[in-house]
C-alpha cells in the first residue's frame, strides 16, 4: 500500500484540516524530506492552496481547525498549528493556539518554518542575485562545489530541486544534487 493509500485510508478520503472530500492530495509538511505517514496529511485543493500561499488566505474557511487541532495524528496537529499561528491576528486563532498541546518533539517540528515568529523575526533566505527563496524551489549552482565528506564536485549549472530551507541560518540551504542530499550555501545558487 502506497502512502497516499495510507492517508485515504487514516482519513477516510476527506481533507484531514476541513474535512471537504473535493479533490484531495498528500501533503508532506516541510521541513520533512522523508514522506511518511507521520509526516504527511491528505488536504483539499482550497487548504493546499492557501498553506503553499497561491490564494489568499480565507480566515473562515480555517474556522475548521477548531475541530482538526484535536486529531490524534501529529503531521494534522502540527499543520493545525501552523495555520492558527498565520491567523493569530485575527483574534479567534489566539485562543485555540492556547487551549493547544503539543509534545515537545512535534512543537520543535512544528516551529521548524517559523510560523510562530513575527515577519520582522523570520529569516529570510536569498539567492546570488538577491532573489527570495522558499522551501520547495528549484536552483541552479553558479559555481563548482566540492561536497565535504566525500569526493563528489557539484559542478556549475546543476539543477537542485525542491530545495529546503535551514530555518536558524539563512545562508544555508539543503537540497538533493544526484542521489545526495547537501547542504548548500545560498550565495553560490540561482533561482530558477
Amino acid at each position: 500500500m502506497n502512502l497516499l493509500q495510507m492517508l485515504q485510508d487514516r482519513s477516510n478520503s476527506t481533507c484531514e484540516l476541513c474535512t471537504s472530500k473535493t479533490d484531495t492530495k498528500q501533503y508532506n509538511i516541510p521541513p520533512a524530506l522523508n514522506e511518511t505517514v507521520d509526516t504527511s496529511l491528505l488536504v483539499c485543493a482550497n487548504c493546499h492552496d492557501q498553506i503553499e500561499g497561491k490564494t489568499d488566505m480565507d480566515a473562515n474557511h480555517w474556522r475548521c481547525l477548531n475541530d482538526s487541532m484535536w486529531s490524534e495524528h501529529v503531521a494534522v496537529q502540527i499543520m493545525a498549528w501552523r495555520m492558527l499561528q498565520r491567523l493569530r491576528a485575527e483574534g479567534w486563532p489566539k485562543d485555540l493556539l492556547d487551549m493547544m498541546y503539543l509534545d515537545d518533539e512535534a512543537l520543535a517540528l512544528a516551529r521548524a518554518t517559523g510560523e510562530h515568529k513575527e515577519e520582522s523575526e523570520k529569516i529570510i533566505h536569498r539567492d546570488c542575485n538577491g532573489v527570495i527563496l522558499e522551501t520547495g524551489d528549484n536552483v541552479v549552482l553558479v559555481k563548482d562545489l566540492k561536497v565535504k565528506g566525500s569526493s563528489m564536485v557539484a559542478k556549475q549549472g546543476t539543477a537542485v530541486r525542491n530545495i529546503r530551507l535551514d530555518h536558524e541560518n539563512a545562508n544555508y540551504i539543503e537540497g538533493k544534487v544526484g542521489p545526495t542530499q547537501i547542504v548548500i550555501i545560498t550565495e553560490y545558487v540561482k533561482k530558477m
